[in-house]
């Protein structure tokens, strides 16, 4: 029942090879380069797009009950490295990139929330989310998403612990810590209102991320089918025992979500590259992309964003490393 669930409702086995058939009988054989590169293009973009759809509604619908209002209330209950973890937790249930995560930091440091507890949320709200567990369990297995998801938690609980523990606050901008906050419950919403409300965020999200889905699928495309599997392995291979930080820094200059790396995730270990470093560069391109830094910059000096960024990439390869030595557990 489970390898069901896995393999054609999460992974939709019977959309790839409907696709394939579909392609065989144009002429177009899913077995040569083109047919190949053509199927993985069609068959990546419907099921991420499926998934994603049904993924941002619920999620969306689950926010719906955790506005920002109620989500500093709940934060506010807890001292200590609780906090830390529950900060950490509510950044699954929020924003779906690094970009978004920051006006609710904002939000939540000039609300007067301890500044361990807001960076906890700043790291995970990027990095793990409700959707990157049910996509990546589509392409990599249950182990992977589950091992994923923890370490990314584990990254965040401890960089907002070590960030509490340094006494950061002087490095917020004045501005920040100065601002009014008014603690106004938010009206509750009916039924209707909150169905509503998940309709126009999967809109407002799908718009957004779509881009990123077809760049990172035809890339994924490419590298499946076009750059030969020697190539990968010499660069994030076992061969390579840099490989791990050589995908995290070049993971940290890229703008996508989850939706736009998992497909490139996949080509490359399709291709040899090793587990460790195919996530490393997925945790490195949704928690540290340059936009998501440079709107930072403006909210943080560069002592504690220069630290956010250490935290996050240290965490990262050895996140990495830690999945090539367990790599054989895991598929």
């Amino acid at each position: 029942m489970w390898n069901f669930v896995q393999e054609q409702m999460l992974g939709m086995q019977w959309l790839n090879e409907l696709i394939g058939k579909g392609l065989n009988w144009l002429g177009l054989e899913s077995a040569s380069r083109w047919g190949g590169s053509v199927q993985f293009f069609i068959y990546d973009t419907l099921k991420i797009t499926l998934l994603l759809c049904v993924l941002i509604f619920a999620i969306t619908y689950i926010q719906s009950y955790f506005p920002p209002e109620r989500s500093k209330k709940i934060l506010g209950r807890f001292q200590g490295v609780w906090a830390n973890i529950i900060g950490a937790l509510l950044g699954t249930v929020t924003p779906f990139c690094s970009c978004s995560s920051i006006p609710l930091f904002i939000g939540f440091t000039s609300a007067g929330l301890p500044l361990g507890v807001t960076f906890s949320f700043l790291i995970s709200s990027p990095m793990v989310d409700l959707a990157s567990l049910l996509l990546l369990m589509s392409i990599f297995g249950a182990k992977v998403a589950i091992v994923y998801v923890v370490m990314g938690l584990i990254i965040a609980v401890v960089g907002g612990m070590l960030i509490e523990k340094l006494h950061m606050e002087d490095y917020v901008e004045d501005y920040i810590l100065k601002a009014g906050n008014v603690d106004i419950d938010s009206p509750l919403l009916t039924q209707k209102e909150r169905l509503i409300y998940a309709k126009e965020q999967l809109v407002s999200t799908f718009q957004k991320v779509f881009p990123y889905i077809l760049l990172g699928v035809g890339i994924g495309a490419l590298i499946h089918n076009w750059i030969p599997e020697s190539w990968i392995a010499a660069v994030l291979g076992s061969s390579n025992p840099l490989g791990v930080v050589l995908a995290a820094v070049i993971g940290v200059p890229i703008y996508a979500d989850i939706f736009g790396t998992i497909p490139v995730a996949e080509a490359l270990l399709a291709k040899g590259a090793l587990l460790g470093g195919v996530l490393a560069f997925m945790m490195a391109v949704t928690t540290l992309s340059l936009p998501s830094l440079v709107m930072l910059s403006k909210v943080v000096k560069p002592k504690l964003l220069g630290l956010f960024i250490g935290i996050c990439v240290v965490g990262i390869i050895l996140v990495g490393y830690l999945f090539n030595a367990i790599q054989f557990m895991l598929i």
